[in-house]
């Protein structure tokens, strides 16, 4: 694997552990006390943006294994739009995984769904919502970030 992809892979799993860390500390009063934070203080908004970045950094790892950077400006668009046509459009990502779990199907329109929606939210609930209504959207980005990193983590090791 490419030096810059392990970089890439590696951030991407430190946005997914920083993103349970903060919403353990969120639901945790004893956590919250021993760091003297308010407790009524939540960080589920930062846990859904730390959530689309491990999808992110883990998207940007993968097209470097067809030789793809993306960089600014538009970084983020270009990504996903690079992603969607040399991943999932011409089906690559859907043999690799259906190799790598074989007689367990995963769609590559599962992931690139996944990716989406985490970047729909990010939008939505970092910049329109108030932290304490994000509990829910930001467990579903942790698992979500968890199975795309887990998927293309295992196509970059193999």
């Amino acid at each position: 694997m490419d030096s810059t992809a392990k970089i890439y892979l590696q951030r991407a799993l430190n946005e997914i552990s920083a993103a349970k860390l903060l919403f353990a500390v969120s639901n945790d009063l004893k956590k919250k006390q021993e760091f003297q934070i308010d407790e009524e203080t939540t960080f589920f908004s930062s846990v859904i943006s730390h959530s689309y970045y491990g999808i992110f950094y883990g998207a940007k790892a993968i097209l470097l294994t067809k030789g793809i950077k993306t960089e600014m400006p538009d970084v983020h668009k270009k990504t996903y739009e690079a992603f969607e046509e040399h991943f999932v459009k011409t089906g690559i990502l859907d043999m690799e995984l259906l190799k790598i779990y074989q007689k367990m199907i995963v769609r590559a329109d599962g992931l690139l769904q996944i990716f989406r929606d985490e970047k729909w939210k990010r939008g939505h609930f970092t910049y329109q919502t108030i932290p304490q209504a994000n509990k829910e959207p930001a467990e579903q980005s942790i698992q979500n970030a968890m199975t795309f990193i887990k998927n293309i983590r295992l196509l970059l090791e193999k």
